[in-house]
């Protein structure tokens, strides 16, 4: 009996080892603290930063083929990556260098618009939500990418040009103080309880005018005068509500519009189209592989996320590639290890012997700390556990679309 079993035990054996294909089984390493370009960042505020001392577990990526190069991917066009500096924005830089690629997509043309412009009225409609509220609405400096076509709807867009957003003699956005500032004035008023809407308001554009400059209410451009919102409508010629934002979790319905529960989505938006993660990533890499840009936002603190590298991988010794699915993804939405903590813009793909990497155009510091200057490579398993909504061109998803009522 064992003699006549062994020749199909070597045969199990050499089909597992030889046919089926190997998952790299990843090993962890320890390293040591490094400067980055955050540092950098902050020496130019004339302050300083103690990385510490304790060592750091992350991924060991020597066995892994990572992409070494932004020359190795597909592009789509867009403009050169720019830092967010020290602030909690990445959801304006993000969002409007999607936009910014839609509009040379559609209309051929090359425009650098401005993360400020929309960044100033955001703060302006979270303060005012905060006193309508009495207090009881979230103020913080994040937000979702449905904020830049919300507020785009509302107060238009302006070219960078026109408002820069921050002080001549900076050399990155800064706005440690004026949050602060903002928040103190806020919360003075919930302690005082005078809620007089119209002089508060007014108090909290002295702020922002103070550190980021009074938006224009209209502009030169090319010899034409515009207000922001003519320059969306007849310049920029591009509909805000063109775009929609695609959710995949388990704690909502799936093919129902719900709301995004989590704290950047603070004016509690229901326009989040919620779907299976197959459909969400099938949805995403037909896209991508179309020529569509999408800004992506989600979780971008694993040991698998390595700046050094350019990389967003997850590593085995997390979970096994074969395992990632909604469970495994809703599993740490649910404990927090995955959250809503950044926003970036996939502007291409390379596929390799692992699957599907993209290109991401990041605004963060941690970006600029290796060898690509403003951008990262996530593996597609990475954008499956740990990316949890992406906006794109309604006719991107369309068929996807076509499972909502």
């Amino acid at each position: 009996m064992k003699f006549k079993t062994l020749p199909l035990i070597i045969s199990i054996l050499f089909f597992q080892n030889f046919i089926l294909p190997q998952q790299v089984k990843d090993k962890g390493i320890f390293v040591e603290p490094q400067r980055g370009f955050y540092d950098e960042i902050l020496e130019s505020f004339g302050e300083k930063r103690n990385p510490g001392t304790k060592p750091i577990f992350e991924a060991d990526p020597s066995e892994r083929d990572l992409p070494k190069s932004v020359d190795e991917f597909k592009t789509q066009w867009h403009n050169e990556p720019i830092s967010q500096g020290r602030t909690g924005t990445c959801w304006a830089f993000a969002t409007t260098s999607l936009l910014e690629s839609e509009i040379y997509r559609i209309h051929n043309k090359k425009v650098k618009l401005s993360e400020m412009h929309t960044v100033y009225y955001e703060y302006l409609l979270k303060a005012e939500r905060y006193i309508d509220e009495k207090g009881n609405s979230a103020f913080g400096e994040g937000s979702q990418a449905n904020a830049v076509t919300r507020i785009w709807k509302k107060y238009g867009a302006v070219p960078a040009e026109v408002y820069i957003g921050k002080k001549k003699e900076q050399k990155f956005y800064d706005h440690e103080k004026m949050f602060e500032e903002i928040k103190y004035y806020l919360e003075s008023l919930k302690e005082s309880g005078e809620w007089d809407k119209e002089k508060s308001l007014n108090k909290v554009k002295e702020i922002l005018n103070k550190y980021l400059g009074e938006p224009p209410a209209e502009f030169t451009i090319q010899e034409i005068k515009f207000t922001p919102k003519e320059y969306l409508e007849k310049y920029l010629n591009i509909n805000p509500d063109d775009y929609v934002n695609i959710l995949s979790i388990m704690q909502q319905p799936y093919y129902k519009k719900v709301e995004y529960e989590v704290p950047d989505n603070w004016w509690h938006s229901k326009e989040y189209y919620n779907v299976p993660l197959d459909d969400f990533i099938s949805a995403l890499k037909t896209a991508v592989k179309n020529g569509y840009t999408v800004s992506i936002g989600g979780d971008v603190s694993e040991a698998g996320y390595l700046s050094k590298y350019d990389a967003a991988f997850v590593p085995s010794f997390d979970i096994p590639s074969e395992y990632i699915d909604e469970h495994a993804r809703q599993f740490r939405f649910n404990n927090k290890t995955t959250t809503d903590d950044h926003l970036i813009h996939i502007v291409g793909y390379i596929t390799k012997d692992d699957g599907d990497w993209f290109l991401i155009k990041d605004s963060s510091s941690g970006a600029r700390d290796g060898s690509n200057k403003g951008y990262y490579f996530y593996h597609e398993d990475y954008i499956k556990l740990k990316m949890l909504t992406f906006t794109v061109h309604k006719d991107a998803v369309e068929e996807l679309l076509t499972k909502f009522n």
